[in-house]
């Protein structure tokens, strides 16, 4: 009888929970070329498990009121562990952070004003924080098992987390239970405003984008959501290719056209007079990365010295470094090592997530760079008040929790939570993009990038999409596109213009087809 009184309880327990009370306000967009009223609403779903209430996911939604079934569109960044905060404050919501035409640092506090290239023009919105990210949080299990978790001291739960492990605060800290969640999200909030009906987009930044090109098919396969597009924004599809070591060659390959834009912006290149079309100096790059430079890095020390040499030398004229650095580097050239030296006579360090965008060193004596990242650290300040000032006093959410916009205790505990075998890399998300796209033959999906980011460089795309094998049909339902600027390209105006109008144009397509 004990046993079952303390089930009864529990349910009861679980049945009673309440998230924390949501707010919702309505305004008027006036920036577009037709003002729309809608409701902006801000609240959390509570995600279950065995009946139990295990997380929330908070996120905010901006819903046109008008008559008839709107597009809508599920909009997130990646990280993993960034909330929604740069797409919705940086690019796509209502309202945005007043950057300077070119991308670069605002004055704090930031400015907010009414966004010209909002995507309410065209779709409704729904901004989503991951567990962990934003005020979406893991709920803490206080029941006799839940002590005992506590008893087996920090070390275990560190393991736990890492692991993934059921019942963890980690659990959601990883690449399956993620997908899982999200599903459970977006299945349960088009349920709760009776959205169905809708043409459904989903949108994903970083590793938002690898979550997008994983959820066409999970979404559709498993939850059973159809979509009419996908839009991945400086996506990383395949984990592996990130990274370089000595051994591999994909990695750096990606990132030499990049270098070689970078070099050409800040006058370095020794392959290209001033002023050289940037189409010319990437087309250039494209094909010596995925020719001469390939060959050598694959060949390595069988390579004849006189080629090698002249591989290096190509290679350091396009990327405007020392050729005693690129040769001391066996032609390697890591991502720290270019922006810290290309500009180093002037104390300038270049921003990883945005090579056009410059910082002072503050430390050029020491040999390691300990400065901060213009493109990321520097625009954390400036993106954490504008999106408090949204949530906060705009929508009137209130609430003691902090809002995390980019959570690195959610990095560090991230996991492979669904292995395979010992020798199976990272899993990617290309292939199942390419089977979310046979699934549906009416989807479309968008992929695009900033040509100036080294963090997810474009041209891994670029590869990626020539090595799909894709039918004309299904070819034909995939648009691949660059624009000037970063990771987070919409920083700067014209390529925010651009990109709009884009995507526009997409939406219109793709709903129309639904």
């Amino acid at each position: 009888m004990a046993d079952e009184s303390t089930k009864q309880n529990k349910a009861a327990a679980a049945a009673d929970y309440e998230p924390p009370a949501g707010a919702q306000t309505t305004a008027v967009w006036t920036a577009g070329a037709t003002s729309i009223e809608y409701t902006a609403s801000a609240k959390w779903i509570v995600l279950r498990k065995k009946e139990k209430p295990a997380a929330e996911i908070f996120s905010v939604s901006y819903i046109a009121n008008r008559d008839g079934d709107r597009p809508l569109t599920f909009v997130f960044n990646g990280g993993p562990g960034a909330s929604s905060a740069y797409l919705h404050m940086g690019a796509v919501g209502p309202v945005r952070v007043a950057f300077p035409a070119d991308g670069t640092l605002p004055p704090m506090p930031p400015r907010l004003v009414p966004n010209e290239e909002s995507w309410l023009a065209f779709t409704d919105l729904v901004f989503v924080d991951p567990v962990g990210t934003g005020f979406s949080r893991v709920i803490d299990d206080d029941s006799k098992d839940g002590e005992n978790k506590k008893k087996q001291g920090d070390g275990e739960e560190h393991r736990r987390r890492q692991d993934g492990e059921e019942g963890s605060a980690g659990e959601y800290f990883g690449y399956k239970r993620d997908l899982e969640s999200l599903c459970e999200f977006m299945g349960r909030w088009l349920s709760e405003q009776g959205r169905w009906g809708s043409a459904v987009f989903i949108a994903g930044e970083s590793y938002g984008g690898y979550r997008v090109g994983r959820l066409v098919r999970m979404l559709q396969e498993t939850a059973g959501i159809g979509l009419s597009g996908a839009v991945l924004i400086s996506p990383a599809l395949e984990l592996g290719s990130l990274s370089g070591t000595d051994y591999d060659v994909l990695g750096w390959v990606d990132r030499l056209p990049t270098m070689a834009l970078a070099a050409a912006h800040h006058g370095r290149s020794r392959a290209f007079a001033a002023g050289s079309p940037p189409d010319d100096v990437r087309r250039e790059a494209e094909t010596f990365a995925t020719g001469d430079y390939a060959t050598f890095l694959t060949r390595g020390a069988s390579m004849p010295a006189g080629a090698r040499d002249q591989v290096l030398g190509r290679l350091a004229d396009l990327i405007g470094l020392a050729p005693d650095t690129v040769t001391r580097a066996e032609g390697r050239i890591t991502i720290g090592v270019f922006t810290r030296e290309l500009l180093r006579d002037e104390r300038k360090v270049l921003g990883l997530y945005d090579t056009a965008i410059t910082t002072i060193d503050p430390f050029p004596d020491r040999e390691s760079f300990a400065g901060p990242d213009p493109t990321l650290a520097g625009i954390s300040p400036a993106y954490t008040t504008a999106i408090n000032r949204q949530l906060r006093s705009e929508i009137g959410v209130q609430t003691d929790r902090e809002y995390t916009v980019l959570s690195y205790e959610v990095w560090e505990m991230w996991s492979n939570d669904a292995p395979e075998d010992f020798f199976e890399p990272p899993v990617g998300a290309t292939d199942d993009f390419r089977y979310g796209m046979s699934l549906n033959p009416h989807m479309k999906a968008f992929v695009t990038h900033g040509r100036y980011d080294l963090v997810t460089p474009y041209y891994g795309s670029e590869r990626l999409r020539n090595l799909m094998r894709l039918d004309p049909e299904t070819a034909g339902r995939l648009t691949v596109r660059h624009f000037d600027g970063g990771h987070m390209f919409y920083a700067w105006e014209d390529s925010r213009r651009q990109f709009s109008a884009a995507i526009a144009a997409f939406v219109s397509d793709a709903a129309a087809t639904a």
